[in-house]
């Protein structure tokens, strides 16, 4: 309250109403969410965060997780934001959090999200995707988010979450 708002506030929030099953609550104004979700679609199917406009992949995943938690998906155009998660795939399999970006094991986790709520997870190139994922555990065990770098728990989540979607668990 009080603050600009912003699509990871926004899931946030419904995240928490979903878990304590209070989504019914009539303070909730279905409408005025799904509109502020709405207005920040670009042409290419993009999401901005909010009003100031930065373009990230995490946004596409929590405008369309919001818009499903509401049961107003159908309201923007999902067959675009789907394309727009599709230009940001990498020749590793991976997803970067705009066209040409790093792959990253958070943003894998935001498109192989959005698209599987999208229900175009066809769009994933499944074998190479999972070979990159599984190459992030380290020698100790624990899972980096990209080449490099050191293991840090919070990859476990984002990788085995992303392998779980994808049917690549065993």
């Amino acid at each position: 309250v009080g603050h600009d708002a912003h699509l990871l506030y926004t899931l946030s929030a419904l995240q928490i109403l979903a878990i304590s099953s209070s989504l019914s609550d009539p303070r909730l104004n279905k409408p005025a969410i799904t509109s502020f979700v709405i207005s920040l679609q670009n042409p290419d199917g993009s999401f901005a965060g909010d009003k100031w406009g930065e373009i990230d992949t995490r946004f596409s995943y929590c405008a369309l997780s919001t818009l499903s938690i509401l049961g107003t998906i159908s309201e923007v155009d999902v067959d675009k934001c789907a394309e727009f998660i599709a230009s940001c795939k990498n020749f590793d399999g991976g997803f970067g959090c705009l066209p040409g970006a790093e792959s990253h094991a958070g943003q894998i986790f935001c498109c192989v999200g959005a698209l599987a709520i999208a229900k175009r997870l066809d769009l994933l190139d499944v074998d190479t995707l999972a070979w990159w994922l599984s190459e992030r555990q380290c020698d100790g065990g624990g899972l980096n988010g990209r080449p490099e770098k050191q293991a840090d728990v919070c990859y476990s989540w984002w990788i085995l979450s992303s392998l779980s979607i994808m049917g690549k668990t065993d």
